[in-house]
């Protein structure tokens, strides 16, 4: 079974709505009511967005990342997921000039398991992944965010700076990542 960990993203439900088009079982968890020890239950994780900042909530997903990388399961992080991912193992944040909102093209430029190509890619941050620790591997980029996705080597741990529950490019990503196992 996948746990999709709901940060409070407003998109949240996007995920769990494309989730029930798949044969893949699922749970909804707020952040705050994770255990770290009923993750064993899990086969893969699912961090959503977010729309404001929560120390518990960053601490909580820090904790969960620490736990899928120890215990080699399956992780994406969405947008949030993604930031509070690079944070947790290295890399930095920087606010944007100006948010990115809306449908943009993304270019994978590294082989993956969950994408290649171009990507019409839903955007709704103002925040950015501004430095990976070189743990993780680029796998896509566009002309405003340098880390669109990335990987952590050797793992099946992937972030996205989008929303790939908001576009049809997107949902074929996340369709490919919870075939993980």
């Amino acid at each position: 079974m996948l746990v999709v960990v709901d940060n409070g993203s407003v998109y949240t439900k996007s995920i769990l709505d494309f989730l029930k088009t798949t044969n893949i079982k699922f749970e909804q968890l707020r952040f705050d009511e994770i255990s770290i020890a009923s993750l064993d239950r899990y086969y893969s994780i699912i961090l959503s967005g977010r729309r404001q900042n929560n120390p518990k909530m960053n601490a909580i997903n820090a904790k969960i990342i620490k736990y899928s990388l120890e215990n080699q399961k399956p992780l994406l992080g969405i947008c949030y997921g993604a930031e509070i991912l690079a944070l947790t193992l290295g890399g930095t944040i920087k606010k944007m000039d100006a948010a990115r909102q809306g449908l943009h093209e993304i270019d994978v430029i590294e082989d993956n398991p969950i994408c290649n190509g171009k990507i019409r890619a839903f955007e709704s941050h103002s925040y950015m992944i501004a430095k990976l620790d070189s743990s993780f591997k680029q796998l896509a980029r566009s002309l405003s965010c340098k880390f669109e996705i990335f990987q952590l080597k050797g793992h099946n741990i992937f972030g996205t700076q989008f929303h790939p529950e908001m576009s049809e490019d997107g949902r074929i990503l996340l369709g490919k990542f919870v075939s993980i196992q």
